[in-house]
């Protein structure tokens, strides 16, 4: 079975309400969409979310980088799905000039790839949760009937922020992340009324989005530290990532790189140099499906923690493929993702992926990632 056809995209997804970090603050998102067709005329979608300030990409370097690629004399006739997965591993797209961490055509890449999954999914009979089972099966693989999201509070402040974690409470959450240093805004004021309105019980972790500097980052965090906060993630920008190691042992709060975190040559440089404790693994800044297994099994390897992020603006494509992930990957510490209704107004799918109460979701059983496109529409919207 080979790859008859590949067609590619952009999306422009208005979201729900204005999201705000320390690094960026978004109304919409322009994400690439990849879509496959076998012989047989089995099709497959992916989805990737560049992010410049994440990878490097662009939505314009993105579409390039596909479009440039040379796939036809890689594109090889799979008899299996094991086989199918061999290939996809091993396409190479187009080199980047001075892609010194390997991260630069990530997003691209994991809309390629999760679209290839789909389609030869389809066709062989696999949903792409077998991926794990046959490629990581040794170390990570471990099937759920469920997975439980984590919720977020991003940049809500005063009566807001203590409405936002009531919601968060009476939703039934178990684990919540806390958006920090954001322009004017005092973080201790914050977290304090937001701990207090979810209780003690509440896992309670916070994400800086590099909005500190190795001169403060110390003292940031030992202010936060009295609300019982299970984790810091990228307390400071990517260049600046060596005074973790100092930090990890002077303030005692596990540390998660994100922004950091985007290749093997960056979870190799982690391990190495000591400056964190755990990796968020986003499929899309991570270049997809099996890339993210690979980044996952060298941080078990290495005993360092890991968890399944998600971007900000990723459709019912991307969030089909992160349960997939979640609910065959063991030890993952938080999960994130399948915020659909809750953050864009259009999903790309008629099969609604979104979490229920307490963060739980079924894991999806079908062949492919398991939901139903909107193709025809996306297409005709978007000049496929």
């Amino acid at each position: 079975m080979r790859v008859k056809e590949i067609t590619v995209w952009q999306v422009r997804i208005p979201l729900k309400k204005p999201i705000q970090h320390a690094s960026h603050t978004r109304t919409e998102t322009d994400n690439v969409i990849v879509r496959v067709v076998l012989d047989d005329g089995a099709d497959g979608y992916g989805e990737g979310v560049p992010r410049e300030y994440v990878t490097g990409e662009t939505i314009d370097s993105a579409l390039a980088l596909l479009k440039q690629s040379d796939l036809s004399a890689q594109l090889e006739d799979c008899h299996t799905f094991h086989s199918a997965l061999t290939m996809i591993e091993r396409l190479r797209l187009a080199p980047i000039a001075n892609d010194q961490r390997g991260c630069q055509g990530n997003g691209a890449r994991c809309a390629l790839e999760i679209a290839l999954l789909d389609a030869f999914g389809k066709h062989f009979k696999h949903p792409l949760s077998d991926v794990t089972k046959l490629i990581a099966h040794d170390d990570l693989f471990e099937p759920h009937e469920h997975v439980r999201y984590s919720g977020a509070i991003t940049s809500a402040e005063g009566f807001k922020a203590k409405f936002a974690a009531w919601k968060m409470w009476i939703y039934g959450f178990k684990q919540l992340k806390v958006k920090v240093g954001i322009d004017g805004q005092n973080d201790v004021e914050r977290v304090g009324v937001i701990r207090r309105r979810v209780g003690r019980k509440m896992d309670l972790r916070i994400d800086a989005n590099e909005a500190w500097t190795p001169e403060n980052v110390a003292a940031r965090i030992r202010e936060l530290k009295p609300f019982n906060i299970t984790c810091v993630e990228q307390p400071v920008p990517h260049e600046q990532i060596a005074v973790l190691a100092e930090v990890r042992r002077e303030v005692g709060v596990p540390i998660m790189l994100d922004e950091s975190l985007c290749s093997m040559i960056d979870a190799e440089h982690a391990e190495e140099n000591d400056t964190c404790d755990l990796f968020n693994l986003r499929l899309s800044k991570c270049g997809g499906f099996i890339a993210t297994l690979r980044l996952a099994q060298h941080a078990k390897r290495h005993k360092l923690g890991y968890q399944l992020g998600c971007q900000v603006g990723e459709t019912a494509i991307l969030s089909a493929a992160g349960r997939h992930f979640a609910a065959s990957v063991k030890d993952l510490r938080y999960v994130e993702g399948s915020y659909d209704n809750h953050l864009v107004r259009e999903s790309l799918a008629t099969t609604d992926l979104t979490f229920g109460w307490g963060g739980w979701a079924p894991a999806l059983r079908r062949a492919g990632p398991g939901h139903h496109h909107r193709s025809g529409r996306v297409a005709a919207r978007h000049g496929a």
